[in-house]
């Protein structure tokens, strides 16, 4: 993606229950390298390290309270806080007040897959973040808010009492969550916030929630200082977002961003971190948040921001343009490859030259028009779609302009961002762990550095690779769980398996399916680097079970792969 890098991270905003143990926030996993001045990034294009971010590290549940930060905090509204603000902040507080009764604290208790030990999970713990009631008594929060959730209970404004909640839909993608009550008394007296358009620059944002400093409601306020396609930490993707300069911190994920008239405009989710920068935080916007809403409306469930599956390059250079028969007058970006899973398969070709989307020029740097002088990544069209929607686009080739009608899908990627709640898939045989990769898979054996610590191989196939078949997964032999029969191979951590007995592996299942038939003497792996792994075939199924007692593994296989 274009943009300049930095050191700059940015962490999500959930509160760990007990972080009040720490005067700043601990690290725990990474997703993406930030910058210090992040600019719009173009759709489609892969190939760069993703921005770097923290997140909030689960701490000791009686850990007392830290001291409060420099941003201005309005608890409740006291009196106090609001003598400090002056008569200027007064008024802004008066206007959003009426929406705060609406702001609720979310508990969550999480219990995460453990990727490097699949068979088992982590030690629950338990965080705290913001959301808000909307319409049709519902809730909406982050996604990270409840993520690997066993239980998630809500307490509104004023009460003594948390009530049992219901996820009814995770956008992972958008980090945004919808939640439910089944309890009548929780709906009672609360009127649902009301979401507006999307702000200008300028604008004033207030951020309403429950962030790490104190146990009762805070309230924030900044202006909107930037509008661009940015980096979403938790989704591994990028979506149009806020920049604002109110003070989100550890525990803000969830809570609304208020205009000065008490309406909704984003969803406060992520900040920068870094030495040099104070005060910038982000806010999912409301086009964002409808799309989620009406996506699980029109669908009953989430199904994604759908994108188109190429790779692109820009066409700033003009021998360039001049090379791929493009007029003075054509503008567009080239197509890099396309990717086989893709429906855009069908109709695009590499050095395609797509010059409008849906009747939208794009420029040879990749923007669109987005308001009166703004422009942003064409990404933005394609992201207000559903998945399904069809999208015309014009297209150069051989100096013959052509227009496709395009059906547009959500991305399928080698090496997955997310599993989405399910437990990790496994296999074990002599001692073998076999494991399909994904990026969770990653930061678990390589820490939150994993871009950089990961062997390169992986993270090649990370960046660049492309799925050939829907079903496709990066197969490798996780670890050795030692015993007499492995003796030689023990060392072997983290490689791809290529073929079994000559037969490629394809997926997970694929291998899973080809050892449990296998009727030869040897079973053989071939693994990058040329090296193979040879074993007797009865020999290493009877020896599997008794390296599962050894081992306290209930089962060779993951429930998935037992089907």
């Amino acid at each position: 993606m274009d943009g300049s890098a930095s050191k700059g991270k940015r962490k999500r905003g959930r509160k760990s229950k007990a972080a009040a143990d720490h005067r700043s926030p601990s690290p725990d996993a990474p997703a993406a390298a930030a910058a210090d001045n992040p600019a719009p990034a173009a759709a489609g294009r892969r190939g760069r390290k993703p921005r770097r971010v923290e997140v909030e590290a689960p701490a000791a549940a009686d850990a007392s309270t830290p001291r409060r930060g420099d941003a201005k905090h309005l608890a409740n509204g006291g009196d106090a806080a609001m003598a400090e603000l002056g008569p200027a902040g007064w008024e802004e507080v008066v206007r959003v007040v009426p929406s705060m009764d609406a702001v609720v604290k979310v508990f969550c208790v999480h219990t995460e897959p453990n990727f490097s030990l699949p068979w088992q999970r982590k030690r629950q713990y338990s965080s705290s973040s913001s959301g808000f009631i909307i319409g049709g008594r519902r809730v909406l929060t982050n996604a990270h808010s409840v993520e690997h959730f066993t239980q998630v209970k809500l307490k509104k404004r004023g009460s003594d009492t948390k009530y049992l909640a219901t996820v009814l839909a995770i956008g992972t993608e958008c980090d945004i969550a919808l939640l439910t009550v089944s309890d009548d008394e929780f709906w009672e007296g609360v009127t649902p916030v009301q979401f507006g358009s999307l702000p200008a620059l300028q604008d004033a944002v207030t951020v309403v929630g429950y962030p790490i400093g104190g146990d009762t409601i805070s309230v924030t306020s900044g202006v909107v200082s930037r509008i661009e396609i940015l980096s979403y930490v938790h989704g591994s993707t990028e979506l149009l977002g806020l920049q604002i300069d109110a003070a989100i911190n550890s525990g803000n994920s969830g809570g609304p961003a208020f205009n000065d008239r008490g309406i909704c405009v984003g969803i406060a989710f992520q900040s920068l971190k870094h030495e040099d920068v104070e005060n910038i935080g982000y806010v999912i916007p409301t086009p964002v948040i409808k799309h989620f809403i009406q996506d699980y409306e029109k669908s009953g469930a989430y199904t994604g921001f759908p994108i188109i599956g190429i790779e692109w390059q820009k066409m700033e250079n003009p021998d360039l343009r001049k090379a791929m028969g493009m007029k003075p007058d054509q503008k567009g970006v080239r197509v890099r490859r396309v990717e086989p899973t893709a429906p855009e398969s069908g109709c695009l070709q590499p050095s395609d030259i797509i010059l409008s989307f849906d009747g939208v020029d794009i420029a040879n740097d990749g923007t669109v028009p987005f308001r009166h002088g703004e422009r942003i990544g064409f990404s933005y069209l394609v992201s207000q779609k559903y998945t399904g929607d069809k999208a015309l686009i014009k297209v150069l080739r051989d100096s013959k302009v052509h227009e496709f009608k395009i059906k547009l899908a959500t991305h399928k990627r080698l090496i997955a961002a997310h599993v989405k709640g399910r437990p990790p898939s496994y296999y074990i045989v002599a001692g073998f762990v076999f494991a399909a990769v994904s990026v969770p898979y990653l930061r678990s054996e390589y820490g939150k550095d994993y871009e950089y610590d990961a062997p390169v191989k992986l993270l090649v196939k990370h960046l660049h690779s492309m799925v050939e078949s829907p079903d496709e997964q990066l197969v490798v032999v996780s670890q050795v769980l030692v015993a007499d029969i492995n003796i030689g191979y023990e060392e072997i951590v983290n490689t791809q398996v290529l073929a079994v007995n000559g037969h490629p592996v394809k997926n997970l299942k694929d291998l899973v399916t080809t050892v449990e038939n296998c009727k030869d003497e040897f079973l053989k792996f071939d693994l990058e680097y040329d090296q193979i792994v040879v074993l007797e075939t009865k020999t290493a199924k009877a020896a599997t079970q008794d390296i599962l007692t050894t081992h306290c593994i209930p089962s060779a296989m993951s429930d998935d792969l037992k089907t």
